[in-house]
């Protein structure tokens, strides 16, 4: 059943606007849109404060320390704080802020949860392992007609589409 009450933005405004973002992020930064950067930036901050010694002598959180610059003065980790709280603000005004755990009825929350996470850390890990999310190496790199964001973009709904069959019983 579709709730017709529920009103979203049109897809092509919505596209055109998200374009325009970019485009905005491209001349005020110098680089495109990206966020796992900010998870990286998260991440790292979290480990030095845990073990600042370790942290500063581990070959790959190390680079990141140097320097006077707080891993989390990054405008990644700002862009991605905003797009949280403009998703809040959203949902606030268009009435769609509820705590529900979308999913079929042919499983449990717990499934759902755990399905989310595990699918979570391995699009966080593809995305090192890729040198960029989606909107960092897929959509930034289409914006400047980069062939490895084609690649990318195709590879990840390529992956998508393939997988869906398998994983359709846990949305049906």
């Amino acid at each position: 059943m579709i709730d017709t009450k529920t009103k979203y933005m049109n897809p092509y405004l919505a596209g055109v606007l998200l374009g325009l973002v970019l485009l905005a992020a491209f001349y005020l930064t110098g680089r495109g849109l990206g966020a796992s950067g900010a998870m990286k930036s998260a991440v790292v901050a979290t480990v030095d404060v845990v073990d600042a010694n370790y942290a500063t002598t581990n070959s790959f959180f190390g680079k990141f320390l140097g320097g006077p610059n707080s891993p989390m003065k990054s405008w990644l980790v700002f862009e991605v704080l905003g797009v949280l709280v403009g998703g809040f603000i959203s949902g606030a005004f268009a009435g769609r802020l509820k705590f529900k755990i979308e999913k079929s009825p042919n499983i449990t929350n717990r499934r759902r949860i755990i399905l989310a996470l595990i699918g979570g850390a391995l699009f966080g890990f593809g995305s090192q392992l890729g040198r960029g999310c989606t909107s960092g190496a897929a959509l930034s790199g289409m914006a400047v007609l980069s062939v490895a964001g084609y690649v990318t973009m195709v590879c990840i709904f390529g992956t998508a589409f393939a997988l869906a069959y398998f994983f359709r019983k846990n949305w049906i």
